[in-house]
């Protein structure tokens, strides 16, 4: 099959296609005498194998990574579940800074309820983001800063 109709099978884009080809994700594909690629069953499952693996968070290196082993001749399980277990740690750190961040909005919103405008009076702050140090703790999670965390 050409090109196209590989990656419309797999449902990508053809310049994805050629750019996994320039990177190694995928081997170079036979010619046909007037230059067009063209691929065959092996390299759909492995585009396949790619577009999955990209969908559980893994990047492209790791991807890599993987087939290399697999080429080798060698098995992936251990590798994959190492790789998968740093992703799920990833993903578990963001989840529980982004729930902090949640939990300084509420209460900044319940402050914010309480407050008289009559008191803002500062040009250049609003009293509901700048009258509380738990602010400047949103404000450097969103930024991707570590902030302690208060009870």
């Amino acid at each position: 099959m050409k090109i196209g109709e590989l990656a419309q099978e797999i449902g990508v884009n053809p310049k994805t296609v050629r750019y996994y080809e320039d990177i190694g994700v995928l081997p170079p594909p036979e010619r046909t005498p007037n230059g067009y690629r063209t691929y065959d069953k092996v390299a759909a499952d492995r585009l396949r194998f790619v577009k999955e693996a990209q969908a559980t968070g893994l990047t492209l290196q790791e991807i890599t990574s993987i087939l290399e082993l697999r080429e080798q001749g060698a098995s992936t399980c251990e590798h994959v579940i190492g790789l998968l277990r740093h992703h799920l740690a990833e993903l578990e750190a963001h989840i529980a800074a982004m729930q902090r961040t949640r939990e300084e909005l509420e209460a900044m919103i319940e402050r914010a309820a309480h407050l008289d405008p009559s008191d803002c009076t500062d040009a250049n702050r609003c009293q509901t983001i700048g009258a509380h140090d738990s602010a400047a703790g949103v404000s450097a999670e969103l930024h991707g800063a570590p902030v302690p965390h208060r009870h």
